[in-house]
């Protein structure tokens, strides 16, 4: 992991399927998981689908909060 994939998670958007549009790290558990049992797509999707996978599943989504934030004033 590199540290600006953090920043990836709440900035980059799921670019296909089901959710295709919303932020990933915004992305249901169970979507994730879906991931994790039938494989993870290849490249930087994957690697982050891979990352936000692991920090739902150990229940750390609230690690993401102050990049959240920090990209919310930017936009002001």
């Amino acid at each position: 992991m590199k540290p600006e994939d953090l920043e990836l998670l709440v900035s980059r958007t799921m670019p296909y399927g089901k959710y295709k549009g919303r932020i990933i790290a915004d992305l249901p558990g169970n979507y994730l998981n879906w991931f994790a049992r039938e494989g993870f797509p290849s490249g930087e999707i994957g690697r982050l689908l891979m990352l936000m996978q692991e920090i739902d599943h150990n229940g750390l989504g609230k690690l993401l909060d102050p990049l959240r934030k920090r990209g919310d004033s930017s936009k002001h």
